[in-house]
């Protein structure tokens, strides 16, 4: 665990959207008649969006063992991109070592990161094979608490208007978070769906983009590519949330996880 993490501004910055969105939603939008249950319903929310958040930071996405040696004797698949082993071995010429498949070097934290997704800025670290499940747990329940957040706000306007409890200057904060807040679940949904894209294809953000050129670069040879990694939706899911349905939004529920330098792939026949 690395908790230098937490000393960065957009962890920081993080914390007190959390914390603000709490505040307005629970003590504002909720203060009259959201009752009991409501609050509770949102506190569940916000506070496992938090705790997803936390492991997401101190979570290692995962780093080339030391031992690792790749396997020279794999062999070419099938219809996937011309003249690509995914079994070749790949050498990173910043850590001057062999990298597995799926992995990748990323500069800002100056290592090779096991099936790698991104770098992600807001939690001051790299999403890759071991923390993944815990980002994709942190988007949905960060969708969902600001979605919730959103209903009751736009429950609380159509109720009573306008106008919220304090001063003028305090309306106008708290009708402009809720706008705000409407505009940040579209953002977060949209996210949430673009990652269940990914988990359906067991593809990483960056072997994503990879695809769209090697799609490019096999239909320009005349030839067909296709993800050496999609299993089918069923087992590309498993392979990633775990073969237990009632662990899958447990963010450190990650023993299924192999260690992370060899995947088993598709065949073409």
């Amino acid at each position: 665990m690395k908790l230098g993490r937490f000393a960065s501004v957009t962890v920081l910055a993080v914390f007190l959207v959390i914390g603000f969105v709490s505040y307005v939603t629970l003590f504002v939008f909720l203060r009259d008649h959201g009752g009991l249950r409501s609050s509770a319903v949102y506190g569940f929310l916000a506070l496992y969006c938090l705790f997803c958040f936390i492991v997401c930071l101190v979570m290692e996405p995962g780093q080339v063992p030391s031992h690792y040696v790749p396997d020279v004797e794999g062999e070419e698949i099938p219809g996937h991109e011309p003249g690509k082993n995914v079994a070749n071995p790949r050498r990173c010429d910043s850590c001057c070592r062999q990298k597995p498949p799926r992995c990748h070097h990323c500069r800002l934290c100056r290592s090779c990161v096991l099936k790698m997704d991104h770098h992600c800025r807001w939690i001051n670290n790299c999403i890759g094979h071991w923390n993944y499940k815990a980002f994709f747990n942190l988007v949905l329940f960060a969708t969902l608490a600001s979605c919730y957040s959103s209903v009751v706000f736009i429950t609380r306007v159509y109720e009573k208007g306008w106008h919220f409890p304090g001063s003028s200057t305090a309306n106008f904060v708290y009708v402009t978070s809720g706008l705000v807040l409407l505009g940040l679940s579209l953002v977060l949904a949209s996210f949430l769906g673009w990652h269940v894209y990914l988990i359906a294809h067991n593809l990483t953000t960056i072997e994503y983009y990879e695809g769209v050129r090697a799609r490019w670069l096999a239909k320009k040879s005349g030839q067909s590519y296709s993800h050496p990694f999609d299993l089918g939706i069923y087992r590309n899911v498993l392979s990633i949330l775990g073969p237990n349905v009632l662990l899958w939004f447990w963010p450190t529920a990650v023993g299924h996880l192999r260690d992370g330098t060899n995947f088993q792939v598709s065949r073409n026949d």
